[in-house]
């Protein structure tokens, strides 16, 4: 195998590989996926905007992709790492290969890396900053151009609808207003499936267009970055706090701890995988999960926030539940709409309904 590309990270470690799809030289955050299946749906998932995915699972392109299968309409990661790439799908659907949907869309991949030492070295010392670049650029000046580079902070403004959009079903009960802060396209669909039309606003739309709208619930989506970069969504969630059933999903569920004064922290390599089980503190059952995020609510700050933990990750025993009661108010850190995934959690959207259902 002829090595032309390099991944240099911050602290000036060297993996070498060879490029596909896109040939962009890109300064990103490098984090790790443990699926064994769902590229597709992780590049065009927007929570991945600014960051270059690993794939811990060695085999990539096998099965293509599809026409159906997107997330959303924009490949957001800056970069996709693989051990093994194959671009000879067997699959019947498949409409086009992964390097060439990463090509199209100007995306850099690297292959022939080894992703078992990458991801330990993630998991040991976390996510870090890195450079994806050819194989004549040296260490030293690698490291130059990632400090060169500033971090990001407008994630979710790339990332969210320019303006609002309508997703209607038939025989529908209730009407949703959705935040979109970086939403994956199945979550729109399992609120249609359980008798939802909905309303998909820009993040940054205020409280009062939003009650215009005369929503039966709100729900507020995943999506990218640190939630405090977003203080405008946060001050609109403080003001329809116990006006309306509200569920947060991902950084949604950050969001709407944010606005009950509850703290956020960054996790050492964040949660990202279809396999992390969480235990609902009141039944006891154990879900499997799937998830993509690097922050998590602080358990401490919730006391006094009139906030419960409803949920919590084995593995670490982060939060990754809330709710309120009295407010009609909950969400989860996890995606109960995963596609593909497990879908031990999709009972959440009956639950929201439910809440509509009860005024």
């Amino acid at each position: 195998m002829r090595y032309d590309r390099r991944l240099i990270l911050e602290d000036g470690t060297v993996y070498q590989g060879t490029g596909f799809g896109g040939s962009a030289q890109r300064v990103c955050e490098i984090v790790f996926n443990t699926s064994m299946a769902g590229y597709q749906e992780i590049l065009s998932d927007p929570s991945y905007t600014d960051q270059a995915v690993v794939m811990s699972y060695p085999l990539m392109g096998n099965y293509g992709v599809t026409d159906e299968d997107y997330e959303s309409k924009i490949i957001s990661p800056s970069a996709l790492i693989v051990r093994d790439i194959n671009d000879n799908p067997s699959n019947f659907r498949w409409a086009k290969t992964l390097a060439e949907l990463l090509e199209e869309n100007g995306i850099p991949g690297i292959c022939g890396i080894d992703t078992r030492k990458l991801v330990r070295s993630i998991r040991d010392l976390g996510s870090r900053r890195c450079l994806i670049t050819d194989e004549d650029l040296s260490p030293e000046e690698g490291v130059q151009e990632i400090r060169k580079i500033p971090v990001p902070h407008d994630a979710v403004r790339r990332c969210s609808c320019r303006k609002k959009w309508y997703s209607r079903t038939s025989n529908p009960l209730y009407n949703v207003v959705a935040i979109d802060c970086g939403m994956k396209t199945n979550i729109i669909r399992m609120l249609n499936q359980n008798r939802c039309n909905v309303t998909i606003v820009p993040f940054d739309t205020g409280w009062e267009e939003i009650l215009s709208l005369h929503p039966d619930g709100v729900l507020i989506s995943n999506g990218p970055g640190d939630p405090r970069d977003l203080p405008q969504v946060i001050e609109t969630l403080k003001t329809l706090k116990g006006k309306i059933p509200m569920f947060g999903i991902c950084l949604g569920h950050q969001l709407l701890a944010l606005s009950y004064g509850a703290k956020t922290y960054k996790l050492k390599f964040g949660h990202r995988g279809g396999n992390h089980p969480v235990r609902d503190v009141f039944s006891g059952k154990l879900e499997i999960t799937s998830q993509n995020h690097s922050y998590a609510v602080d358990r401490r700050s919730l006391a006094g926030t009139g906030l419960s933990i409803s949920h919590i990750n084995i593995l670490d025993d982060t939060v990754e539940g809330v709710f309120r009661k009295e407010d009609r108010v909950f969400s989860v850190q996890y995606h109960p709409e995963s596609a593909p995934g497990p879908q031990d959690s999709s009972h959440l959207f009956q639950r929201f309904t439910e809440l509509m259902r009860r005024g």
